[in-house]
C-alpha cells in the first residue's frame, strides 16, 4: 500500500484540490482510495461533500483518543473512502505537546491493520507542526503542489529540510516524488523562469543522499480553471463537477504519470527507494545540510527597464 502526502506550508497553492482531484481520478483508473484529511481547514472533507461542523468521527479522535481508524473511515463514493476533519482537529496540536512519540500516531493507527486500498492520500495542513509530521511519518512518497511564483519557491527550502530531518529520525521510506505545478498559466515568461529554476535545484541534488535526490517537476501541470475553483461549493470532484474540463483532463494525466512513478518502485522494503534517503544509520554521520543548499534559487535581478528618451529641445 502506498501512501502520498500532499504537502506544502503556504496555503492557496492547490493542495487539497490535489488531494481530492488526484485520489478521484486514481480511484477513477480503478485504484481502491483513501482519502485523509489532515487539515484542521476541513477542506477537504467539504469537498467531497461532508460536513466539516458536523460531530462523529474523524481524524481528530484517531489521534487524541485512541480510536481505530476503521471507526474514522466514511464512504464516499466508488473506490473512495475519506477519515474526515472536523473543526475539532484546530486543537489537536496543542493537545499532543506533551503525548510521547506523538508524531508516529497516524502511522501506527494506519500500518497497524490490513486495509483494502491500494493508495492512500494525505491532505495535510498548511503548516509544519505535529500533524504535518505525522503525515510524514506515515508516507512513503510526498508530492509538492506548487504554484509558478517565485514567492512560492521560499518555503519549499525548509519543507524540504523537514523531510530531511523525518527521513533519518522517523520514516526512512519516505521520498520525494516530485513537484506539481498547478494553477498554471500557459505561455508565460515567469512560469518557464520558475520551472527552469527548480528542474535546475533538484538536478543539483541527484548525487546527494537526501529525498528528494529523484524528485521530478510531473510532466503534467494543471492549468488555472474556473470549474477547479467552483466544484468545491457543490461539495464534488471535478470528475463529477465537470468532467470534461481542462482541470478533469489535467489530473486524469496527472494521475496516469503517478501511476507510472508508483509502478517503477522496488518491491523488496528492505531496498532503498528510488528517491528514498538509505536508512537512517548510513545518513545519520551525514553533515547537515545548510538552509541555502536546500533552498530553491534566490529570484533573478529583474531585467531594467529601457532608458526614456530623451527630450527635444527646440
Amino acid at each position: 500500500m502506498e501512501c502520498i502526502a500532499i504537502i506544502n506550508q503556504k496555503g492557496g497553492v492547490g493542495k487539497t484540490a490535489t488531494s481530492v482531484n488526484l485520489g478521484v481520478a486514481l480511484a477513477e483508473r480503478g485504484k481502491r482510495m483513501l482519502l485523509i484529511d489532515l487539515d484542521p481547514q476541513g477542506h477537504l472533507t467539504t469537498h467531497l461533500g461532508l460536513d466539516s461542523h458536523a460531530k462523529g468521527a474523524g481524524i481528530y479522535e484517531v489521534l487524541t483518543s485512541n480510536l481505530p481508524l476503521e471507526s474514522a473511515i466514511h464512504p464516499c463514493s466508488a473506490n473512495v473512502s475519506v477519515v474526515p476533519a472536523q473543526i475539532d482537529l484546530a486543537a489537536a496540536e496543542m493537545e499532543l505537546v506533551s503525548v510521547v512519540g506523538r508524531e508516529v500516531i497516524l502511522r501506527d493507527a494506519l500500518y497497524g491493520a490490513a486495509w483494502p486500498y491500494d493508495i492512500v492520500v494525505i491532505d495535510c495542513p498548511p503548516s509544519l507542526g505535529v500533524l504535518t509530521l505525522n503525515a510524514l511519518a506515515t508516507a512513503t512518497r510526498v508530492l509538492i503542489p506548487l504554484q509558478p511564483h517565485f514567492l512560492a519557491l521560499q518555503g519549499v527550502g525548509k519543507l524540504l529540510e523537514t523531510v530531511l530531518l523525518v527521513s533519518r529520525r522517523i520514516n526512512p521510506r519516505i521520498s520525494v516524488a516530485g513537484m506539481v505545478i498547478s494553477m498554471y498559466e500557459t505561455g508565460t515568461r515567469l512560469a518557464g523562469e520558475v520551472i527552469d529554476d527548480l528542474s535546475a535545484f533538484l538536478d543539483a541534488a541527484r548525487e546527494t543522499p537526501v529525498p528528494w535526490r529523484s524528485a521530478r517537476i510531473m510532466q503534467t501541470r494543471i492549468r488555472r480553471n474556473v470549474k477547479l475553483a467552483e466544484s468545491p461549493s457543490y461539495g464534488q470532484s471535478i470528475f463529477e463537477y465537470a468532467p470534461r474540463s481542462n482541470g478533469a483532463l489535467d489530473y486524469l494525466a496527472l494521475a496516469d504519470e503517478v501511476l507510472a512513478l508508483l509502478n517503477g518502485q522496488c518491491d523488496n522494503p528492505s531496498e532503498v527507494v528510488e528517491g528514498a534517503a538509505p536508512a537512517a544509520e548510513a545518513v545519520a554521520p551525514e553533515p547537515a545540510i545548510r538552509r541555502m543548499e536546500t533552498a530553491p534559487p534566490i529570484p533573478r535581478t529583474p531585467p531594467q527597464a529601457a532608458p526614456a528618451p530623451a527630450k527635444v529641445v527646440s
